[in-house]
């Protein structure tokens, strides 16, 4: 018997496994599944660049015997699975509510992330990150570009030559001058920036490695060599939501570490002496702050007049 509730959970489990029309299809209903209910058979195919037949398939597919079924499953989907708000809370919820649902689906969210992630495909990765004489971390939009920072941030501290890219033009430039011995990074939940994509694809003709961040079934997985692929819970409010930045935050968590070790007694060192510096130089240390405070008293002692001085 087929399990029509949860339909927008088998939308994401099974769409990477999808034919690439009907994955057109699924991702059209995914990325706006209000908006999929109310549309027209023909409006749903001009979408996502199909015929209509296929739109019957991908609801034959899931097994609805017509598109309106499919609908209406949608439908009851959504009535249960949250509001505008948040997935999983309600207008009516309390405080306690809302902290208990937004934590829970957190959770959630990263627990399928560890159930999901390829022991092998981080290795993987980390190991062409060793190896490469260049990181460039490419990105589209503020979600993703706070991900690549933290990505440069974390590879320089490594003592790995890399940089942050989010500049088209710029993007394009890495691409030509990376070649065999370079990784390009790319993240991006959506996956679907044109520009990025463009820049992958010349940067892996050039022989570069291009490592995607992303959801499985974007253009971007297929351009790239090693896929990272983040699955989450579509975001009530946002197109890359907190669970969004959450597991990729854990993603490179976890790939730095593993790069550490294989980098060797030398990486986890320069952490350590890094760390060491920023405790006892910081601006936020609380050295820095003291001898601030007792440079202002000296200034302040040598212009009072009492003072004598």
């Amino acid at each position: 018997m087929v399990d029509h509730t949860n339909l927008l959970q088998q939308l994401r489990e099974r769409l990477p496994d999808l034919p690439e029309a009907q994955r057109n299809v699924a991702r059209i209903v995914l990325d706006d599944p209000r908006a999929a209910v109310v549309a027209t058979v023909e409006q749903l195919a001009q979408q996502a660049g199909v015929s209509m037949p296929t739109i019957v398939r991908t609801c034959r597919g899931f097994g609805f015997d017509s598109v309106r079924e499919f609908m209406v499953a949608l439908a009851q989907d959504l009535a249960v699975s949250g509001s505008y708000l948040h997935r999983s809370v309600l207008a009516e919820d309390s405080a306690s509510d809302v902290s208990s649902k937004i934590v829970h689906a957190a959770v959630s969210s990263l627990t399928e992330l560890g159930r999901r992630l390829d022991a092998e495909l981080i290795d993987a990765v980390a190991d062409k990150l060793a190896a490469a004489k260049r990181i460039d971390c490419y990105s589209v939009g503020a979600a993703s570009t706070f991900m690549a920072s933290e990505l440069q941030s974390r590879l320089f501290r490594l003592g790995c030559t890399s940089n942050a890219i989010f500049d088209a033009h710029q993007q394009l430039v890495s691409a030509s001058t990376l070649g065999p011995d370079g990784v390009v990074f790319v993240i991006s939940h959506v996956g679907r920036m044109p520009y990025t994509l463009e820049a992958a694809r010349f940067a892996r003709s050039q022989g570069a490695t291009v490592v995607a961040l992303t959801q499985p079934g974007t253009p971007l997985a297929e351009i790239a060599d090693l896929l990272l692929a983040v699955s989450v819970p579509q975001d009530a409010v946002m197109r890359v939501g907190t669970e969004a930045y959450l597991a990729h935050l854990v993603v490179i968590e976890i790939l730095m570490v593993r790069l550490a070790q294989k980098l060797g007694p030398v990486a986890t060192r320069g952490l350590q002496q890094f760390k060491q510096l920023l405790h006892k130089h910081g601006f936020d240390s609380a050295e820095y702050a003291g001898a601030t405070e007792n440079e202002a008293a000296r200034k302040e002692a040598r212009t009072d007049p009492s003072s004598g001085e």
